[in-house]
């Protein structure tokens, strides 16, 4: 019998008794890491360290600097501040994690916080992470673990595990604590030591940590009013209607009554948008152009058809543009630091030839405007375009709300709209729904039905993606003149529908593997939802097919 195995790491070859633990392992390998190793993957499998190595295999240590890592990372310090409020104010004083805020999480507290509090905490945080305290995983009777969550008051999270029909259940133990998470957990506190906390309001703080999109560095805390009251609105509305998590919606699946809540939540999508044309036709004097920008697949195209739509109700005649037909010839584009074409760059784009254009529209005269053949890489000018009395210019593009376009315009000409999915729904109290996430299974459907995208291709585009948001896109949100939430409050349930046989598709021995497996276990929590009632002008329509708006056009 083979008592060894043989590990490969960073190209080299070692020797190990056979189920060594990671854990044993990688203490040897810290010093090619700026973070604490936090997972592994074996193989291209994901690994938390506890994890017994059986036969020969490819090792890759993950500190927070990756995506894998760093979700581990937020977990662990999420677990740990659940612990710390604990031992602080007592068993009954709970955490709800609410969304993400400024590279950080938004969470509020069961009782009222002053920064002093906040203080409190982040110094117990700082004590448990110095004890360097185990975080186990147990896997135990899924009865037994709803019987738990019950004893200990919390019924969000043992109505959580009822939808799970699987016999046994993986939770996780910090001190006296159990708890589930569907995401994997670092080691210890001693691995998750870079974190920081702010006061926000009487019962919210945020919890900021590094980010693989800010050189792995924790940002300083800039406060974003705008987007904050945009979540608190939704989730307001959201337990009014008493649909607060998956739980909630999973009851409403369940007991037949989906149709209702589908009508109740597009009525008030329609409703805030007419409220929005609105507010632009009483300033109609002053506004000329409305520029609309948001990060990947949060249904731009949809919403500004849709507005231009309302706006012919107050006598308006709104005209589109988009900036994408105003990228430069192929030859031209700039090249990122991988020698790949660099589109999501502002450089990337005519930017002399857009503002002369615009410029010329506002003075009354006729355009001859740029249609871009991507195929051919270049820009192709067919149409007329010419701005009358009571037309209106709307723009949209991911660079619309950077203020380096249309410079020569004044600011007071122009009304910026940021729009962006930003889900109202948790999965319970501890577990978010990340817009990330939420954005990025729109995506998968959209490439694999209008591009017929592998699932692959999609998840191998997406880090750059993101990458280009951060830098072009949401640092400009604040600037914006209205915010439009594009999430409806029963999409992840349609979504798991269209998604989750494409998320199938991805083989085991695929670099992709653990993401889709990832998103997987999330929709795993969700019944799914028929599309049947949703109507053709809403949002998700873009995605899973069936637009008013895309039929209209074919």
């Amino acid at each position: 019998m083979i008592e060894t195995v043989e590990i490969t790491i960073n190209k080299k070859t070692y020797t190990y008794s056979k189920n060594i633990t990671l854990q044993e392992i990688y203490r040897e390998h810290q010093e090619d890491h700026k973070y604490p190793i936090i997972l592994a993957k074996e193989n291209n499998r994901l690994r938390e360290l506890s994890y017994k190595i059986k036969e020969n295999c490819t090792i890759e240590f993950l500190d927070l600097t990756s995506p894998e890592g760093n979700r581990a990372h937020i977990n662990g310090l999420i677990f740990t501040v659940i612990y710390a409020v604990k031992r602080l104010f007592g068993k009954n004083a709970n955490i709800k994690v609410q969304h993400s805020l400024d590279k950080g999480i938004y969470i509020q507290t069961s009782f009222k916080l002053n920064e002093e509090k906040v203080d409190t905490i982040k110094q117990e945080m700082k004590e448990l992470i110095k004890k360097d305290l185990p975080i186990t995983r147990q896997t135990i009777d899924r009865f037994e673990a709803i019987n738990y969550f019950n004893n200990i008051g919390d019924e969000v999270k043992a109505n959580v595990l009822k939808y799970n029909t699987d016999n046994y259940v993986s939770l996780y133990r910090l001190g006296n604590i159990y708890n589930y998470f569907y995401n994997y957990m670092p080691p210890s506190t001693g691995k998750i030591k870079d974190f920081d906390l702010t006061y926000v309001k009487e019962n919210g703080f945020t919890l900021r940590f590094p980010t693989v999109y800010v050189n792995d560095k924790i940002p300083k805390y800039v406060h974003h009013e705008k987007i904050l009251e945009v979540f608190s609105k939704y989730k307001d509305w959201a337990k009014l209607i008493k649909v607060e998590n998956s739980v909630d919606l999973n009851r409403v699946v369940s007991t037949g009554k989906v149709s209702d809540l589908i009508k109740m939540d597009e009525t008030i999508q329609s409703n805030r948008l007419l409220f929005l044309a609105n507010e632009i036709n009483d300033k109609k004097n002053k506004i000329k152009i409305c520029l609309m920008a948001g990060p990947s697949s949060s249904g731009k195209t949809t919403t500004s058809k849709k507005l231009c739509m309302y706006l012919k109700i107050f006598g308006l005649h709104p005209k589109s543009l988009s900036m994408d037909d105003y990228f430069l010839d192929r030859k031209e584009t700039p090249k990122d630091a991988n020698g790949n074409y660099d589109f999501e760059s502002l450089d990337a784009l005519d930017l002399k030839l857009f503002d002369k254009q615009v410029a010329q529209l506002l003075k009354g005269e006729e355009i001859t405007i740029p249609t871009y053949n991507f195929a051919l890489g270049k820009k192709e000018f067919n149409g007329k375009m010419k701005l009358e009395q009571n037309d209106i210019l709307i723009i949209e593009g991911i660079h619309a709300l950077d203020n380096k376009i249309l410079s020569n315009i004044d600011r007071s000409k122009k009304y910026k709209i940021y729009i962006a999915p930003l889900t109202e729904l948790n999965v319970d109290n501890h577990n978010r729904i990340s817009t990330s996430d939420n954005r990025l299974l729109r995506r998968i459907i959209r490439d694999n039905r209008t591009r017929n995208y592998s699932v692959e291709h999609t998840l191998k585009q997406w880090a750059s993606v993101r990458e280009g948001e951060e830098k072009y896109i949401f640092p400009y949100q604040d600037d914006s003149d209205a915010m439009v939430n594009s999430a409806a409050i029963y999409e992840i349930g349609v979504l798991k529908t269209y998604v989750e046989p494409l998320l199938y598709s991805v083989e085991n021995t695929s670099p992709y593997y653990e993401d889709a497996k990832r998103l997987i276990n999330f929709l795993r929590l969700f019944l799914p939802i028929p599309a049947d009632s949703i109507p053709e002008d809403a949002v998700i329509r873009e995605f899973i097919g069936g637009s008013y708006f895309y039929n209209k056009e074919n």
